[in-house]
């Protein structure tokens, strides 16, 4: 039976369709208005007509079910309209065809409802706001029995998701098929729509919603200038270690949490950032031996204030412990949260950081940020705690640290001067 449906596929949609026959798992990085929603939708519909096995189902999943229904359903039944014994079910938005097939548009905020569902195929929509745990937990094992396919498609929104962890996944791995789509490279949206669209918008936003990049500022980010600063002045580079110079060490510590540190060196008044590390509940010969194995000649040890701290299965401080393992912390100077960011703001213009040892670092100090509240429409002053926050705390120790030692040595500077005058 020949069966016509009302898609015209333009040429990026015509490509894609013939790329994803040949895999199983891909990931399609599109800028806004490119038509994503429509290929993949009119991509599944033939998947559901030719599919030879019992019952195929094949799921469309959106952050949420309203989003669901507003982006794709309207879609589904103009696309399907003319096949012959489709039956679409309004309530929960399915399309059930002659041969057994069946389409669900489903919505990722309620998880339970998805457990327990098979699938021979699964689209993600705007996948950067589903949940990692929906796809990893949930969906990815829906697939297995059937060998289905999975799709991420969607733009980016910064780093911190789940979108973002498969596409460096995706990135040179023979399984996955990786398609980038810029609207500069389209030319689906004119020149004069994209100019009104960056003035709308600002270059951040702009470059994320059309130019596919993950580097835009999180909402309230709270340094997103400052690394837009250092990126302009193409301070964040390649950054040599100096094996002449010592190298400094500032920790966040997370005894039984994450525990980052940043290695850096002096030069003058510029900060060179050359290194960082991090991990999670680790002991503290795990970080003392990463240090040994470096070839770093170290400098001084900066920790947060609560390395003091005694710990209660011990009864000694998290200091006493270091030293053990010939780690001599210098402690940072108590601060205020807000004083230790400001610290940071003015330090990072004179800095430099290493583009490839420092990567967690440049993505921790982009995503830091506070949270906007809806009902006040303000952020909040209390910086949201995250992946970001322990290389972004471990940081505030260096600023702080950095500028009680400028501080000292101004004093020492002043008092040397005042013994000399009393002469």
């Amino acid at each position: 039976m020949r069966i016509t449906i009302p898609y015209k596929p333009r040429p990026q949609q015509a490509y894609l369709h013939k790329c994803l026959k040949g895999y199983r798992y891909a990931l399609l990085l599109c800028h806004r208005r490119l038509g994503k929603t429509t290929c993949v939708l009119n991509h599944i519909i033939r998947e559901a007509l030719t599919n030879k096995n019992h019952n195929p189902r094949y799921g469309y999943i959106a952050p949420t079910y309203k989003q669901a229904k507003s982006i794709a359903w309207d879609f589904l039944k103009h696309y399907a309209k003319n096949i012959y014994g489709t039956k679409f079910n309004e309530t929960e938005l399915r399309a059930d065809f002659i041969n057994g097939s069946r389409i669900t548009l489903l919505g990722a905020e309620s998880a339970d409802s998805l457990r327990g569902l098979y699938f021979d195929g699964i689209i993600c929509d705007e996948s950067a706001s589903i949940p990692a745990s929906v796809i990893e937990e949930i969906l990815t094992p829906s697939l297995t029995d059937r060998r289905g396919f999975m799709y991420l498609i969607g733009t980016p929104q910064g780093m911190n998701n789940i979108f973002y962890e498969y596409y460096l996944k995706a990135q040179g791995n023979k399984d996955w098929f990786l398609y980038t789509a810029k609207a500069t490279d389209t030319k689906i949206i004119d020149q004069e729509e994209l100019d009104n669209a960056l003035e709308m918008l600002g270059q951040a936003k702009f470059n994320q919603e059309f130019l596919c990049s993950f580097l835009g500022n999180q909402p309230g980010s709270i340094f997103g200038k400052e690394i837009s600063d250092l990126d302009d002045r193409q301070n964040i580079t390649n950054v040599p270690f100096d094996p002449s110079l010592l190298v400094h060490t500032a920790w966040d510590i997370g005894w039984n949490d994450s525990t980052a540190i940043i290695f850096f060196q002096e030069i003058g008044h510029q900060v060179n950032i050359i290194d960082c590390i991090s991990d999670r509940n680790k002991p503290f010969p795990f970080y003392a031996n990463l240090l040994k194995e470096k070839e770093y000649t170290y400098g001084t040890h900066y920790a947060p204030h609560d390395i003091e701290v005694s710990e209660f299965s011990s009864g000694r401080t998290r200091r006493e412990t270091a030293y053990e393992y010939g780690i001599r912390f210098s402690v940072a100077p108590k601060t205020l949260k807000e004083d230790s960011i400001h610290a940071l703001k003015m330090i990072l213009p004179r800095c430099k950081i290493d583009v490839n040892n420092c990567k967690p670092l440049i993505d921790a100090l982009r995503h830091y940020h506070r949270k906007y509240s809806e009902k006040d429409r303000v952020f909040k002053t209390k910086p949201v705690h995250d992946w970001s926050s322990h290389f972004c705390d471990s940081a505030m120790v260096l600023a702080t640290s950095f500028k009680e030692q400028r501080l000292a040595n101004v004093n020492r500077q002043k008092t040397a001067i005042s013994e000399v005058k009393l002469i």
